[in-house]
């Protein structure tokens, strides 16, 4: 296997250049130094040890993912290989991690209209994520799939997320309705291994069922089945991209920050942070990747989003994720970030070698103002725009890293969630919150089962019917 070589490796490494992030760039106003980074070693030091220690407890079982599924991923690719020879249509039902991290890996490794090519071109079953209740949206979904030809994947650790189960309680009597006693084969349930609503019925109803590892959060599910399932069932080779994650996470287990490239990625955005900068854009220069910045925002601001530190003094922390793409948002987006508020960093992600390729042909050559491109590739064009912007934001003086992929493939997409997923664990240890909670979340949640009458919210349904009513002066 290529991935098994280790000049191909090498080939395949993702690169991490922060030379905007520095004073040599942007000046020594809004930028870094080596003395500022290495002034950190303290702390660093003490974030990388924390690091180790909760490794060694469970916190962080999402690092070996990459090491330690053999077994899982050969009935992973037997299932799929099953799902593939006979569903029409495979539907993931999830949300939050569960829905983002499978569809940003399905978007970045196959063909971007991949549910319209022709079946024998696919070789397997058209992919959908529903991760919404919106009435209109789950409808929709129902007018082009057939129930009883699709396979539905109910994917919940706790099995009472109220959105997925909502879905699956439709899909349930659904499949009843259609196929009748034997619609069991249609649904697969990813969910804990021994807690929960949905493995009670898993085990109950006769289910495959796959398990969602004990210290493994939603967020950072996607190198788990959560996240392989759905991949395998699209052709994706998911040794492929584990062996990447592997890769990476070889690379970030030094405590050198100069040799990590997620400690450094890190520790620049914790600087950025305590300079009041308050916005993390991720852009991507392909479409490809474009779902990548979609899952990074929830990895981002549910990881690092928190009121209290781990002492429970109050300091309301966090970096509010923007997503963009590159070339589309420089029509809409660069403009602020060039002369607006000395407020973000910026992350572009772009690409060595794009796996396809377009010329523009030499028409119109009486017209100077576009004659000019003529000649030049697409390819060309995209990384010219992605240069012209990383140029134009270092010299307005603003901060930018640039994370490249020298080709989108599994083991590069690998290496890149468990890059992003080490760097967000990380500043969580050098901010001293906890980045593996969400207890922002939660009151919503309450407040939501108790409107729908759960059992044991009667106090917060009460709160809620308590609350101050709206004044019509301020509805127009």
């Amino acid at each position: 296997m290529r991935y098994e070589q280790l000049q191909w490796q090498e080939q395949m490494k993702i690169q991490v250049d922060f030379n905007h992030m520095m004073t040599e760039f942007i000046g020594e106003e809004e930028g870094f130094t080596r003395e500022h980074i290495e002034a950190l070693a303290g702390k660093i030091k003490d974030s990388h040890q924390r690091m180790l220690k909760k490794s060694g407890s469970g916190w962080l079982e999402w690092r070996k993912l990459p090491m330690n599924q053999e077994e899982v991923v050969t009935k992973i690719v037997r299932t799929a290989e099953e799902i593939r020879s006979r569903a029409e249509a495979f539907v993931v039902l999830g949300i939050g991690g569960s829905a983002l991290g499978p569809l940003a890996v399905q978007t970045a490794l196959n063909h971007l209209h991949y549910n319209e090519l022709p079946t024998e071109r696919r070789g397997g079953p058209r992919f959908y994520v529903l991760d919404n209740v919106d009435p209109e949206r789950v409808a929709a979904l129902f007018d082009i799939i057939d129930p009883a030809k699709t396979i539905f994947n109910v994917i919940s650790k706790s099995g009472s997320t109220s959105e997925t189960m909502a879905q699956f309680m439709i899909v349930f009597n659904l499949l009843r309705e259609k196929i009748g006693s034997d619609y069991a084969k249609n649904i697969i349930a990813t969910t804990d291994a021994e807690k929960g609503n949905l493995v009670k019925m898993a085990r109950e109803e006769g289910y495959t069922t796959f398990t969602i590892p004990a210290g493994v959060g939603g967020r950072f599910s996607e190198l788990s089945p959560v996240g392989l399932l759905p991949a395998a069932v699209c052709g994706i080779d998911i040794r492929e991209l584990l062996a990447g994650a592997a890769y990476m996470d070889k690379l970030c287990q030094q405590e050198d920050v100069f040799r990590n490239p997620a400690y450094m990625l890190g520790v620049l955005q914790y600087l950025a942070m305590r300079r009041g900068k308050n916005i993390s854009v991720m852009m991507p220069y392909t479409d490809a990747l474009k779902y990548f910045a979609d899952w990074y925002a929830q990895l981002w601001a549910e990881s690092l989003g928190k009121r209290t530190d781990n002492n429970g003094e109050d300091v309301f922390a966090g970096q509010t994720p923007v997503k963009a793409l590159g070339t589309t948002d420089q029509h809409s987006q660069v403009q602020l970030y060039v002369e607006g508020p000395f407020d973000k960093v910026v992350t572009f992600l772009g690409v060595g070698c794009y796996r396809q390729e377009v010329t523009i042909p030499k028409v119109f050559e009486d017209l100077a103002g576009i004659a000019f491109l003529g000649g030049h590739t697409l390819g060309q064009l995209i990384k010219a725009e992605q240069l012209a912007t990383e140029y134009a934001l270092m010299k307005a003086q603003r901060l930018n890293f640039t994370v490249t992929l020298p080709e989108i493939n599994a083991f590069t997409v690998g290496q890149l969630i468990q890059l992003l997923e080490i760097q967000t664990a990380f500043v969580g240890e050098l901010l001293d919150i906890n980045a593996f909670d969400q207890p922002g979340v939660e009151e919503g949640k309450n407040a939501t089962y108790a409107l729908l009458g759960r059992p044991g919210y009667e106090s917060k349904k009460q709160e809620l019917e308590t609350r101050p009513l709206k004044k019509s002066e301020y509805i127009l």
